[in-house]
């Protein structure tokens, strides 16, 4: 089986990554600032090595990159954090599911009202336009994909981050797809960044929450720090106002073999290597009759490494299965994108997703795209899973 999902999660992982997770288990069993004896003292070492080397990713200081349970529970915190006092939000329509659904949540209770601009392709200027167009006089925040997990189009974070400091609003960005595979830093101009341990970044079972110096948040949990126990309200320093209960140091680890992974190969080599698999594959399957991509192009620097495309009418979660059949891992469906597939013209199909890693070759990418040069040749007569 050849995998080529790596934009709902990255497998294989680096190699370090699971004698990491080992580790973690076999050796670093104590509990991070909750003891002074010696295993809690080692494994505090541990975690805060990973934080210090996240903070050098994402240009922010260590006490400022928080462990979550995954970019959702970030996304989470920064979204209700940001939006405690009620106003109005403006997010992208090529949006996840982990940022639509808490805005839809909190606009049910009455609590915010929120809008979703449309991305054009290729135009950046027309794009931070219609976030323009949004901006109210109660608006107080953008949030907004780095990088669409459906058409891989990357938003333009540093012109949306020039419009916010014009209108004194924050940025948060969804980094779900694009951190470990291309720049994501503070330094861009994001107020906040929420990231996805399990993708790029080699993790496992982790997300980070990393807030620009000086940004307050009220927490979204209360609970154990291993700090203030004789206080009855949660710290208000970082990170233990935003890590309430024990850290999941497996995770934590793991991350940290990622993030050594990541250091080694370089972001650059690691973008470039994935982007060459997508512009094989995207060029094949434009010369494949029948098969319809979601994108104009695939251009480097454009796009994050994702391909999304149909075949004729078939139902995109059968089109899936059947590559599996033939021995190719990819996911078909909606992708947790509710927004997006509207704005596409494919509610009704949906899309298969191609997302490469640095563990793939070329040699598999071309036996895909000779794949579905078969499927469209001689599609099933009756296959629908809608």
């Amino acid at each position: 089986m050849t995998y080529f999902d790596n934009a709902a999660t990255s497998f294989p992982k680096p190699p370090a990554a699971a004698q990491a997770a080992a580790d973690a288990i076999r050796i670093y069993g104590g509990n991070p600032g909750r003891s002074g004896h010696r295993m809690s003292m080692r494994i505090s070492e541990k975690v805060y090595e990973v934080r210090r080397r996240a903070g050098a990713l994402f240009d922010a200081e260590p006490e400022n990159v928080i462990f979550t349970l995954n970019c959702t529970h970030a996304l989470n915190i920064a979204l209700q954090g940001v939006m405690a006092g009620g106003g109005h939000i403006i997010c992208s329509c090529l949006d996840h599911n982990a940022v639509l659904r808490p805005l839809a949540a909190m606009a049910e209770k009455g609590q915010i009202s929120w809008s979703a601009a449309e991305v054009i392709e290729g135009d950046d200027e027309e794009t931070v336009r219609r976030f323009r167009q949004l901006i109210r006089r109660d608006t107080r925040a953008i949030v907004c994909t780095h990088a669409s997990n459906v058409t891989g189009t990357l938003l333009p974070v540093q012109k949306l981050s020039a419009l916010c400091r014009e209108h004194d609003l924050l940025l948060i960005l969804d980094a779900a797809q694009t951190a470990g595979v291309l720049p994501v830093r503070l330094s861009m101009g994001p107020d906040i960044i929420c990231a996805a341990g399990h993708k790029g970044l080699g993790g496992a079972g982790i997300g980070l929450l990393v807030l620009r110096p000086g940004l307050e948040l009220p927490s979204l949990m209360q609970g154990g720090t291993g700090s203030s126990s004789l206080d009855l309200r949660q710290p208000d320093f970082l990170p233990d106002r935003h890590e309430a209960g024990t850290l999941n140091t497996v995770g934590i680890l793991t991350l940290g073999a990622g993030l050594e992974h990541i250091a080694r190969y370089g972001l650059d080599r690691i973008y470039r290597y994935e982007a060459a698999l997508c512009a094989r594959v995207d060029a094949g399957l434009r010369q494949i009759p029948g098969v319809t991509l979601l994108t104009k192009s695939f251009r480097l620097g454009e796009k994050a490494p994702i391909v999304s495309f149909n075949i004729g009418q078939l139902d995109s979660a059968a089109a899936a299965g059947l590559l599996s059949d033939r021995g190719f891992m990819l996911r078909g469906g909606f992708h947790c994108a509710a927004l997006a597939h509207p704005y596409l013209g494919t509610g009704h199909q949906g899309a298969v997703r191609f997302s490469p890693g640095v563990f793939n070759t070329p040699r598999q990418a071309a036996l895909l795209v000779e794949e579905v040069k078969k499927i469209a040749r001689n599609p099933p007569a009756r296959l629908n899973l809608s």
